[in-house]
């Protein structure tokens, strides 16, 4: 710990590490269009709003609507009778889904006057949901770091991981909400967004619960753990996968 408090070359290396593969990632993602790809600063600008704005924004609509939540008694008594970690539950499967996926969305919003077709939001959408997993992974990895304990290895191990299975999440759950924010702007309708916004919530409370299965059931131990976290690093793979499909072999939605 001290050589990070005194080094500002240590500093960077870890910033440098946990925004190098999402970056990596928009490039692989905005590049998977074969024509009309939408124009890279712009791509950059949805990443670099994603990486700031979103995160303020998810933390602190996270810490107020989470105060709130506390008063909701019925909510905690419901959640307590199918949960031995109710509060864990609503937080990571619940609140933070409906809170980062809005967060993120706003930053998506940046790509609009250069939209000039529907997957168009894909891509400023995955690039706004990098931008904010590359701060997320950058925070969690800190948090080890800080531990008791913790290494630059463990760091390390905690972005590289985090980059393969969190932020293709976020790139996929956030590249749907962007194509329907795009489908609403090309059609003039305002809350075309909001079904798509709806399965990107979706994508995000079902990944977040399988990360957190080992944690939620612990009578199943490690074992728990292990499938749950290869279970959500599948439904990640596969999401954005589907998203590039989306990308390279479809032909764009002719707007109505």
């Amino acid at each position: 710990m001290a050589d990070l408090a005194s080094s500002p070359y240590m500093l960077l290396v870890l910033v440098a590490s946990a925004f190098t593969l999402p970056l990596v990632f928009v490039w692989w993602i905005r590049n998977t269009r074969r024509i009309g790809r939408p124009p890279m600063p712009v791509v950059l600008k949805a990443f670099a709003w994603g990486a700031v704005f979103s995160v303020l924004m998810a933390l602190v609509l996270e810490v107020l609507l989470g105060a709130a939540a506390q008063s909701a008694g019925p909510l905690y008594v419901f959640l307590s009778k199918h949960f031995t970690d109710p509060e864990t539950i609503f937080l990571v499967v619940v609140l933070a889904p409906f809170v980062e996926e809005a967060a993120k969305a706003v930053s998506a919003r940046v790509g609009k006057p250069v939209a000039r077709a529907r997957v168009d939001g894909l891509v400023f959408g995955a690039a706004a949901g990098l931008g904010f997993s590359a701060t997320e992974n950058l925070l969690n990895g800190l948090k080890v770091l800080t531990d008791a304990g913790g290494s630059a290895s463990a760091f390390l191990a905690v972005i590289v991981i985090r980059s393969f299975s969190a932020s293709l999440l976020h790139a996929s759950a956030t590249a749907v909400t962007g194509y329907g924010l795009a489908t609403g702007w090309l059609t003039r309708r305002p809350y075309a967004f909001l079904p798509y916004y709806l399965v990107a919530v979706t994508m995000h409370a079902t990944y977040n619960f399988l990360a957190s299965f080992g944690e939620t059931f612990t009578q199943y131990g490690d074992l728990g753990t292990l499938v749950g976290f290869g279970a959500a690093v599948l439904f990640a793979v596969v999401a954005v996968t589907l998203v590039r499909y989306k990308l390279a072999y479809r032909r764009p939605t002719p707007v109505r």
